[in-house]
């Protein structure tokens, strides 16, 4: 009891109006007001990597379709759709230290990454850069400014969000998972040019991020041994084709690569 009664006395002496207790109010604030727009840079990641996720099993269709340009097509509205998403994200970094943010929307961009990597590949046939990343991601808002005399103006302003080249490289590195799964899936439709161009692909991607090597960010030197097991999982195809291609059956080709790829890495293994 006497211990109550001394916090309670404590807690009376305390002055709400003090500046030290004003300016703990302001922290609050500021921290809440932090907290409360990383939750939202949270939920908008959730909803690009999702989208994305949705455009690259769109995109893996191409190997068996007739029609090539209508997928891209789809996939082309897809992208659009998750660029308004990161438009949102530039407007909630505006004014803001993107640094102290940037580990919540980056899984988001990332997938984002690759997946409109992955696009770009199929249509050009070469990696896309990451200016031409970040040329499309500008966005146009308008926005109302109310004047002394009470007259509301119109004017549009510019805003822009520039992909850091970490989350590049890493949507980069995982893309080559992606180029792995579409090797397979083109011999199960007879296609047997395909894994000899994602090899030589895949090639020139390893060869880049060898360059980097152990100097890089820690996550993309992680992400090199991924890299490597996707280029010999699509080496060890092409070795089969040009091997033993002649002995066994077309229709066969995607079985055997399937049970390969499940005995290196089962989880990137094809059903």
């Amino acid at each position: 009891m006497r211990r109550k009664g001394v916090a309670q006395k404590s807690e009376d002496c305390i002055n709400p109006y003090s500046p030290v207790m004003a300016a703990f109010k302001v922290f609050q604030q500021e921290l809440d007001t932090k907290h409360d727009k990383y939750e939202r840079l949270v939920k908008i990641s959730r909803d690009i990597t999702i989208e994305s996720k949705r455009t690259i099993f769109l995109l893996h269709r191409v190997t068996s379709v007739p029609d090539v340009e209508v997928i891209l097509y789809e996939a082309d509205v897809k992208l659009d759709a998750v660029r308004q998403k990161i438009g949102q994200i530039a407007e909630e970094l505006r004014g803001e230290d993107l640094h102290q943010f940037h580990r919540a929307f980056t899984p988001g961009i990332q997938e984002y990454v690759e997946a409109v990597s992955f696009h770009h590949f199929i249509k050009n046939h070469k990696l896309i850069s990451l200016e031409e990343i970040n040329a499309r991601l500008v966005f146009m808002r308008d926005e109302q400014k109310t004047k002394v005399c009470y007259k509301t103006s119109t004017f549009t302003t510019i805003l822009t969000f520039q992909v850091v080249p970490t989350d590049y490289l890493l949507g980069v590195a995982d893309l080559t998972g992606e180029l792995m799964r579409m090797c397979i899936t083109s011999v199960g439709s007879g296609d047997m040019d395909t894994p000899f161009q994602l090899s030589t692909f895949l090639r020139e991607i390893h060869d880049g991020f060898s360059y980097i090597g152990n100097t890089g960010p820690y996550e993309v030197s992680k992400k090199l041994h991924t890299l490597r097991q996707s280029l010999g999982k699509v080496e060890d195809a092409c070795y089969t084709l040009r091997v033993r291609g002649s002995e066994i059956p077309k229709h066969m080709l995607a079985d055997v690569f399937s049970s390969r790829a499940a005995h290196l890495d089962p989880e990137d293994a094809i059903a």
